[in-house]
Order: C-alpha cells, then sequence, then structure tokens
C-alpha cells in the first residue's frame, strides 16, 4: 500500500461536470472507478467536504485526494529508457520522446516508461506528482514535452497549462489534399462504443486546433497543427472529422490511401507507417521562475522523415 496525496483546483472549463469526471481530469493517472470509489469514501474531497460522485462542480473549488493505493504500476523505479533531454535546469527539463515510449505507468505498461526513464536520469523526480509529468504524448506520438523539476515549477506549469499560456505545436501527415488551413472548434468526448477512443460529440468538452498547410503532395498534405486546447487524441480526431485523418492512424480512419501510379518506395513507406504521423515539434512557455519565454524546436524522426521524403519524391516524379 502507498499513500497518494494530490490537490487540484477544477478550471472554468470543467464547470458543470460531475465531481468523478472532473477528478479523471485533474487526476488522470488514476481511473474514474477508482476516483468515484475514494469520493464514495471520503478520501477525495471538495472544498474540505465529502460529497457524492455525481455531484455538480462550479469551478473553482479545490479536490485534495488523500488515499492509499494498492501498487500495481511501478512509478518509482529507475530504468535506462531511449529519450533526448534537449534542455535542462532546476526548475525543468524539456525532452524528446521517441515514437514507441510510453510516458507513464498504467495498464498494460506496468514499467519501461519515459517516467522511469526520468527517474534514473533524475531519481528527485520521484518526490514530485507523476514524476513531473504536466502533459503527455500518446505512445505513438514522437516530440517535445515539457517535465516539471521541483515542485515549485510543477505548479506554475500545470496553471499556465490551464490558461493555455503553453504553446504546443505539431507535424502531421494526413491522408487527402487539404486546399487551405482551418480552425477545428468541436467539442470532444469519449466514444461510448470503443471507451479508449475519443470522437466528436455536442456534449463533449471544448477542443480547439489550429490547422495550417505547410506542403501539399499529390495525395496527401504535410501540416502544422497549433493545440488552443489539451483534449486526449485531439490532433488526431479533428482532423479525422474533417476527412483529413492521419498517414498510420488506422484507429481514426487512415486508410493507407496512395496517389494514382504510386512509385514502389512510395507504397511501401505508406504501407510500414505503423503509427499515426504526428510530431510535437515546437514548444514555448514561459518560465516557471523567471518567467523568461523559453522555446524549443524537435527535428523529425527517422521514419517521418523517410515518410515526407518518399511524398517529395513520388510529387516530382510526376510533375509535368
Amino acid at each position: 500500500m502507498s499513500d497518494v496525496t494530490r490537490k487540484a483546483t477544477v478550471p472554468p472549463d470543467l464547470a458543470g461536470e460531475r465531481v468523478d469526471k472532473a477528478a479523471a481530469v485533474l487526476f488522470d493517472d488514476f481511473s474514474r472507478a477508482v476516483l468515484a470509489t475514494w469520493i464514495s469514501d471520503g478520501s477525495l474531497m471538495v472544498d474540505g467536504a465529502q460529497v457524492k460522485p455525481k455531484a455538480r462542480l462550479l469551478g473553482g473549488e479545490e479536490l485534495a485526494l488523500n488515499a492509499q493505493l494498492t501498487a500495481r504500476e511501478d512509478w518509482h523505479a529507475a530504468q535506462s529508457v531511449d529519450f533526448q533531454v534537449v534542455f535542462e535546469d532546476e526548475d525543468l527539463l524539456v525532452v524528446n520522446k521517441p515514437p514507441g515510449v510510453v510516458v507513464h505507468p498504467g495498464a498494460g505498461n506496468p514499467d519501461g516508461t519515459l517516467v522511469n526513464g526520468l527517474l534514473a536520469h533524475r531519481p528527485q523526480l520521484a518526490e514530485l506528482p507523476r514524476a513531473g509529468i504536466v502533459h503527455r504524448l500518446d505512445k505513438d506520438t514522437s516530440g517535445l514535452l515539457l517535465v516539471a523539476g521541483s515542485l515549485t515549477a510543477h505548479h506554475r506549469l500545470v496553471q499556465d497549462l490551464q490558461q493555455r499560456l503553453v504553446t504546443r505545436r505539431y507535424h502531421a501527415v494526413v491522408e487527402g489534399v487539404m486546399i487551405a488551413g482551418t480552425d477545428i472548434d468541436s467539442p470532444i468526448g469519449r466514444d461510448p462504443r470503443r471507451r479508449t477512443m475519443q470522437r466528436v460529440r455536442p456534449d463533449g468538452r471544448q477542443a480547439q486546433t489550429r490547422v495550417r498547410v505547410v506542403e501539399r503532395f499529390r495525395n496527401h498534405t504535410l501540416v502544422g497543427a497549433l493545440l488552443m486546447t489539451g483534449r486526449t487524441h485531439q490532433i488526431r480526431v479533428h482532423l479525422s472529422s474533417v476527412g483529413h485523418p492521419l498517414v498510420g492512424d488506422t484507429r481514426y480512419g487512415a486508410r493507407g490511401r496512395l496517389p494514382a501510379a504510386p512509385s514502389k518506395a512510395l507504397v511501401e513507406v505508406v504501407r510500414a507507417f505503423s503509427r499515426q504521423a504526428l510530431h510535437a515539434e515546437h514548444l514555448a512557455f514561459n518560465h516557471p521562475r523567471t518567467r523568461q519565454t523559453c522555446a524549443f524546436d524537435a527535428s523529425w524522426p527517422g521514419d517521418f522523415v523517410a515518410l515526407v521524403d518518399a511524398l517529395r519524391e513520388d510529387r516530382e516524379a510526376h510533375e509535368p
């Protein structure tokens, strides 16, 4: 058994939500079912009072969690894990996560995660909530991730993320040719039939993505996607919803689309691309202590480079 102690303030965008649903967002390393149990037995309090899981929030309340957890995942083991430290000081780390690395332990991934690698790199992170992790990338998404290095920095970075003061820009290769960029403002919620997936739904949480065309190919488009909110699978769901799923993202509608008369090389690259073609290429934020602007960029990983190169070669081979 281990003690779990957390606190969080309910942000405005969770006003009106049930306590258990809001808690699942604010304490997302625990399942909603586990959190509901803790709410019911008083381990998770709202402004110091015990409430029912279905109680509605107004926004601004303090959720205080003081519970005992039977350890299933290992959040404390220091292990060798592949990732690159782009920047580091006493307050934070910026890391470049390769595709295929899970960010934190959870169901099906008890260890061998980025968290375990971070603990090997900097053991003091074990003293912080979620080992300093303040936002996530999907397992098969590559790129930049911001990690707090101190408790004070953790609180400030979480606040900045909630207030949308952190800039997160991605590059993605999508199926189909996008004529122009678009601002997608469509609420996202859990898919009721496939619980591990998200979908656009009118009763979902507000989600906004700014999409801009970077480069067009014969039947694909390289886009830049700027997160205005940070919902689970947001870019993948939004681009799929407008008819342009990410290459390799069969979960959200990718079909391995190819242009007419594709080269053998392009066919091989597209068919072999087994993850969503999504890379977190730019991260900018105010330093949690100095408040100076920090900005970082990460180059594409090898598979992403190979995909774009093959699409360029195909386009050039068919130009008049």
